[in-house]
């Protein structure tokens, strides 16, 4: 698993049983606990002025007989909180002795805890939280009140909490830790403890726990446990003797391989092994490790594949230094990757009865999941992201490319497949972008995460520049006049000044600060602050300054503020759509009637010419198509005695669509539902303005959410009521966005047949290639002479 994965989790669900694996809680917290009970709890490691670098729980043997921890667990919840996060224990404490759970570490401190018998990662408040020790190593599933659960052995409270034995320990600080008496335990965590300097001892201590019993289970090597299939055959069983050779650690577990595979194609002979700490083995170590098949879904999220892997491991390293099996090429002259993302049994791939490596790109990459595998002469097809990962192309053979050097987007039939995801999971990935080169081998363990098959590298790889550089595109002439969209992605008033400086150098320089801009994504004057706050005035304000400042002319902007937390987007940001534009150049709006956020706009006709009864003025914003999205704004402006009608648009988001390579195939895109009804309302609204006049010059733009090809544009332009102009670019040149390796049209300007025999359109590419960009979307403009 990469890192990104186990961290989104937060230390929750990492420790989760195998899927279909039952627990049975024994003992309970209603009666004082004679044995084992926690003896000291410090949440305050590595925080300021602390002396000890981690968190820690102590637990102490009060019995007269040893007590064996093996499937037990330390589990931590907030002060309030209902979801628990789990250290697994192991071992036997031995009456009298003490055991040491070490959690997490933070940037302070100066003393290293001594030696835990077992290490987590748990961040526990320095002042207020609750902690159990459970006979079972699932999560507690009793909430916020956990002290007489089932399976809760021992349990303290401290601060304002929800629940404790009896009443809670008093607050704790950086530099105090809850210290049990040696008093019998009465149930009363305020009774049994006081508060003072942390004081650890475990095995450090001379009360190491005994030997671990050796673990049972099923005899089985990796290929048995992976089986041709994506998930395993022996899942939720307990394996033992499993024979590897170390490929790869990361910080949370390992993967190993099989260096005897089975001789069949379809059966990875790679695996995951989770550790929940950081593992003490070494790459090129021989190991064989016993544990339970588990089957982890990333981030818990049912549209991810699974990945196979080992929990609760037992390991024993059996050499030192041995060699690494081959890694497995992926691309040209290694294992091939079919085109079709898949063709089989549509669904669920997880419960698909056909596993076909050579014909299904999702089972290709499965049947070397956990492997070693390399890429060769690799092109990012993609700019490096803000978690370190980068899309390439094996070999740079794949697909529709771009000029730039990307792979262009056709649609799910080609859904370029052969592009892999390099994740930082291992070792940093160098920032890069689109067009640039990856020379050589790059060598890592193949795994899966959020939607995506990831080869993590175990070194980082060496990135030769493409040399590609921002587009730009020539001023208007006398006569034209240049219609430009640009998606600023969040813009809030507090955002760094190199951002609106960037922002507003791409305005003036790069789309040589066209005569009108629609603008996505401005946000309310407080940004994602959720107060209630819906004005803008002070975003736009910073933008047309920081346009000024870059050399720009001065524009004028018109926009409405939306209802609060009604559109969508970033939960308290509001963002809106809006213009901006120049009226140096003869450029001038018709403020007529200006609506609201719920006011709709209509059409008239006045003198035979159509109007817009509200300028600017929303279209249909109560209509249902437009719940928690932003509602179109129409406008209406003249130009050297000419009307043109604008109407800015940001549609639907594609969240909640299934990911190309996810666990159901063809994956279901739901988003495009209300797409289609907002695009049958704004094509509707054109149709009213050309019934009363067939050459009303007419301008649909912003970022629509959807390709060119996609229902929503043919929806747009049924009858010819407009011409989408991304579509009569040459096919390799139609993108607007780049996502996870695919060069797509998101952002789209259509105008009016009356406006078509006399335009210049571009694509000014500036963010989406670029690792360092601005903005997720590139910006367009035409130039058109009306």
């Amino acid at each position: 698993m990469s890192t990104r994965t186990r961290a989104a989790l937060g230390g929750v669900l990492a420790l989760t049983t195998a899927a279909g694996l039952t627990l049975a809680f024994v003992g309970t917290a209603s009666a004082a606990s004679a044995d084992v009970v926690v003896s000291q709890v410090y949440g305050g490691g590595g925080n300021s002025g602390a002396t000890y670098t981690n968190d820690y729980v102590q637990l102490t043997n009060r019995g007269g007989t040893a007590v064996d921890l093996s499937g037990w667990s330390v589990q931590y919840s907030s002060a309030s909180g209902t979801n628990w996060q789990v250290t697994a224990l192991s071992g036997s404490l031995a009456a009298g002795a003490s055991y040491l759970v070490g959690e997490a570490a933070g940037s302070g401190g100066t003393t290293a805890l001594p030696s835990p018998n077992v290490t987590g990662s748990i961040a526990m408040s320095a002042t207020t939280g609750r902690v159990a020790l459970v006979s079972a190593a699932t999560a507690l599933s009793c909430g916020a009140s956990c002290a007489h659960a089932d399976g809760v052995h021992d349990f303290v409270g401290y601060g304002p909490v929800t629940d404790a034995e009896g009443s809670p320990v008093p607050a704790l600080s950086n530099t105090t830790a809850a210290l049990r008496s040696t008093a019998a335990d009465s149930d009363d965590n305020a009774a049994d403890f006081t508060v003072g300097a942390p004081d650890p001892s475990g095995t450090g201590g001379g009360s190491s726990p005994s030997p671990t019993p050796s673990p049972t289970g099923q005899p089985a090597r990796i290929h048995d446990i992976q089986g041709a299939a994506h998930r395993s055959p022996l899942a939720g069983k307990a394996v033992v003797g499993v024979p590897g050779v170390v490929t790869a650690v990361g910080p949370k577990g390992f993967w190993f391989q099989d260096p005897h595979p089975d001789g069949d194609p379809a059966t990875s002979e790679g695996l995951y092994v989770f550790t929940s700490a950081k593992p003490t083995v070494a790459r090129g170590d021989a190991v064989t490790v016993a544990g339970t098949v588990s089957e982890y879904r990333a981030a818990n999220t049912a549209t991810n594949l699974t990945t196979t892997e080992l929990d609760h491991p037992t390991v024993t390293v059996d050499a030192h230094d041995q060699a690494l099996p081959t890694a497995t090429l992926i691309g040209p002259g290694g294992l091939r990757i079919p085109d079709a993302a898949r063709t089989d049994d549509p669904g669920d791939v997880e419960a698909s009865s056909t596993f076909d490596p050579t014909h299904n790109a999702i089972d290709a990459y499965e049947s070397v999941e956990g492997m070693l595998v390399e890429v060769r002469d690799s092109v990012a097809v993609g700019p490096t992201n803000s978690y370190g990962e980068l899309p390439v192309l094996p070999a740079g053979v794949g697909g529709v490319r771009t000029p730039n050097g990307g792979v262009k987007y056709t649609g799910y039939a080609k859904a370029n497949t052969k592009r892999l995801i390099l994740s930082s999971a291992l070792a940093k990935v160098p920032a890069a972008n689109t067009g640039d080169t990856l020379p050589g081998a790059v060598d890592g363990v193949l795994d899966y995460s959020f939607g995506n098959y990831m080869l993590d590298p175990v070194a980082a790889p060496k990135v030769v520049p493409g040399g590609i550089t921002p587009g730009t595109t020539r001023p208007q002439r006398d006569g034209e006049l240049s219609v430009a969209t640009y998606n600023v992605e969040n813009l809030a008033p507090g955002d760094p000044a190199d951002k609106y400086r960037r922002l507003a150098e791409g305005i003036v320089h790069n789309l040589s600060a066209p005569d009108i801009v629609a603008v996505e994504e401005i946000q309310d004057n407080d940004g994602a602050t959720d107060d209630g706050v819906v004005a803008a005035d002070q975003t736009w304000g910073k933008l047309i300054a920081a346009i000024q400042a870059a050399g720009g002319p001065t524009y004028s902007y018109r926009s409405i503020d939306p209802v609060n937390d009604a559109d969508g987007g970033q939960p308290g940001g509001n963002i809106r759509v809006g213009f901006l534009f120049r009226t140096d150049r003869g450029v001038a709006f018709v403020d007529r009637a200006p609506g609201d956020a719920t006011t709709a706009t209509d059409v008239t006709e006045v003198n035979g010419a159509p109007q817009l009864t509200h300028s600017p003025g929303r279209v249909s914003p109560a209509d249902g198509a437009w719940q928690d999205s932003r509602k179109p704004l129409a406008g209406e402006f003249t130009y050297r005695g000419k009307t043109l009608f604008v109407l800015a648009n940001h549609f639907n988001s594609k969240g909640g669509d299934q990911p190309l390579m996810g666990r159901y195939q063809p994956p279901a895109r739901s988003s495009e539902t209300q797409r289609h009804q907002q695009a049958t309302l704004v094509h509707d609204f054109v149709r009213k303005i050309q019934a009363i006049d067939a050459n009303a010059r007419v301008v649909v733009l912003g970022d629509l959410n959807d390709f060119e090809f996609s229902t929503t544009a043919k929806t747009l332009t049924a009858g010819r009521s407009l011409v989408d102009l991304p579509s009569t670019l040459p096919l390799d040149q139609r993108y607007t966005y780049d996502y996870e390796g695919n060069s797509e049209v998101l952002d789209h300007v259509l105008v009016s047949p009356a406006l078509l025999p006399r335009h210049d359109y571009q694509v000014v590419h500036i963010n989406s290639e670029f690792a360092n960009q601005t903005s997720d979307h590139d910006p367009q403009i035409v130039r058109l002479r009306p």
